[in-house]
C-alpha cells in the first residue's frame, strides 16, 4: 500500500471520516517492538514510573507525580494491554523503584495478575490510583499481591482527584484546580469550558508535551495552545457531522438511536447539534470516546500555522484491535473496508440491542 493512500495531512474530510488514521495500518508486530524499545528506554534508571491511560486523568496524575518526586518514567497504556505494560516494568525499571498505576481498571486479575506479581517482587512499592468501578474480587486480588490501592467514588472522583488526595503533598493550587477541571471532562460534567481544551490538547498531543504544559500552566493553557485547538476544532466538527449524516437512525420505544461510523468521538457525536439522537460510533473510528479513551489509532493532522505546533505523536494500536486480539475475536482489518465493517456491526450490533430492549419489555 502507497503511504499516500493513508496520509493524514494529504486526505480529504470526506476520505478522512471513513478511513481509520495511519496507526490503524501499523503491524501489530511492529507496533509491538517499538513500544518494548521505547519502554525500555523510558525506564532505564528511573527510579519512578508511571502507568497511565494517555487520557487528561491519566496524564495529569502523571503531573501530580512528578510534581511530588521531581521525575518519573511514563509508560502509557490502555485497559487491554496493561498486563504488557506492567511486564516492561518489571523488565526494566530499576530495582527498587516506585510504582505508580493511574487511572486504568483491569476487566479480570487474570488479565494482569502474573506481571503484577514480578513486579510488586521486583519494585520498592507499587501503588495504584483510579475511579472506575472494580469488582470487589479483582481489588481484593490487587491488594492481596502487595499493591497499595485506591479507587473513588466513579459519580465524584477522576483519578486526578484520587492522587491528589492520596499522594502525601501540598499541592499549588493551580495543580489542584488541574484536577478539579480534569474531573469536569472526565466526568462529563462540562461546566468548565477549560476541560474541554484540556481533553483534546490530550488527544492532540504528545504525552510528554502535554505533562510539561499542565505542570507548567495547570488548566489555564498559553494562548498558542488555544489557537491550536480553535484550527483543529474545525477539523474535528467537520468529522463529526460527516458522521451525523450518514447515521442509522432507529425508533426504539421512547428513544431515538442512531449508529454511525466515522473517525469521531461516539460522546461528542452523541452531543452534537447537528444530532439529535443518541449515537454510537463504529470500532473503526480512529477516535475513541471520551470516557474510554484509549489507545487511538489516529494521528492529528499538521497545522499550516507556522509559529506552533504539537512534538509528532506515534500512531499507536487502535484498543478495539488489541481487545479483539485477546478475545479471539476477528480482527477490524479482517475486513476490506470500513463500510463492510460497518455493516457487520449493524448485523451484529442491532440484533443484540432489539433483545436486550425487548427482554426489558420495551417494543423494538
Amino acid at each position: 500500500m502507497k503511504d499516500w493512500v493513508i496520509d493524514d495531512d494529504n486526505l480529504s474530510i470526506e476520505r478522512k471520516s471513513i478511513l481509520p488514521g495511519e496507526g490503524f495500518f501499523v503491524p501489530d508486530s511492529f507496533e509491538e517492538a517499538k513500544e518494548e524499545a521505547e519502554a525500555e528506554a523510558a525506564l532505564a534508571g528511573a527510579e519512578v514510573a508511571v502507568v497511565a491511560d494517555p487520557d487528561a486523568d491519566g496524564l495529569a496524575c502523571t503531573a501530580l507525580v512528578r510534581e511530588v518526586y521531581g521525575d518519573a518514567a511514563l509508560i502509557d497504556a490502555g485497559p487491554h494491554d496493561l498486563g504488557d505494560a506492567l511486564e516492561r516494568v518489571a523488565d526494566y525499571s530499576e530495582p527498587g523503584a516506585e510504582i505508580f498505576v493511574c487511572d486504568l481498571c483491569p476487566d479480570s486479575y487474570d488479565e494482569v495478575g502474573e506481571a503484577l506479581e514480578v513486579l510488586v517482587e521486583r519494585a520498592g512499592e507499587v501503588r495504584w490510583f483510579d475511579h472506575h468501578q472494580w469488582t470487589d474480587s479483582v481489588a481484593e486480588a490487587v491488594r492481596d499481591a502487595g499493591v497499595e490501592l485506591v479507587v473513588g467514588d466513579s459519580d465524584e472522583e477522576c483519578t486526578a482527584d484520587v492522587a491528589v488526595r492520596s499522594l502525601d503533598y501540598e499541592f499549588p493550587e493551580y495543580l489542584v484546580e488541574l484536577a478539579a477541571v480534569t474531573r469536569d471532562h472526565d466526568l462529563w460534567i462540562r461546566d468548565d469550558e477549560r476541560s474541554d481544551d484540556l481533553a483534546d490538547y490530550s488527544y492532540w498531543a504528545d504525552p510528554e508535551e502535554y505533562i510539561e504544559t499542565v505542570a507548567e500552566h495547570g488548566a489555564d493553557l498559553p494562548e498558542d495552545v488555544r489557537e491550536f485547538l480553535a484550527e483543529m476544532r474545525v477539523e474535528k466538527d467537520a468529522l463529526i457531522e460527516k458522521a451525523v449524516a450518514r447515521a442509522d437512525i432507529e425508533e426504539i420505544g421512547p428513544w431515538t438511536v442512531g449508529v454511525t461510523y466515522g473517525r469521531c468521538s461516539q460522546n461528542e457525536v452523541a452531543v452534537s447539534p447537528a444530532s439529535t439522537t443518541t449515537c454510537s460510533t463504529t470500532p473503526t473510528t480512529g477516535r475513541p470516546a471520551a470516557r474510554s479513551r484509549s489507545k487511538s489509532s489516529s494521528r492529528r493532522s499538521g497545522t499550516s500555522r507556522g509559529t506552533w505546533r504539537p512534538r509528532p505523536r506515534r500512531p499507536r494500536r487502535n484498543w478495539t484491535r488489541a481487545k479483539q486480539k485477546k478475545r479471539g475475536a476477528p480482527r477490524a482489518t479482517d475486513y476490506s473496508s470500513s463500510v463492510s465493517c460497518w455493516r457487520s456491526y449493524r448485523a451484529e450490533v442491532m440484533p443484540s440491542l432489539a433483545k436486550n430492549f425487548r427482554a426489558r419489555g420495551v417494543p423494538f
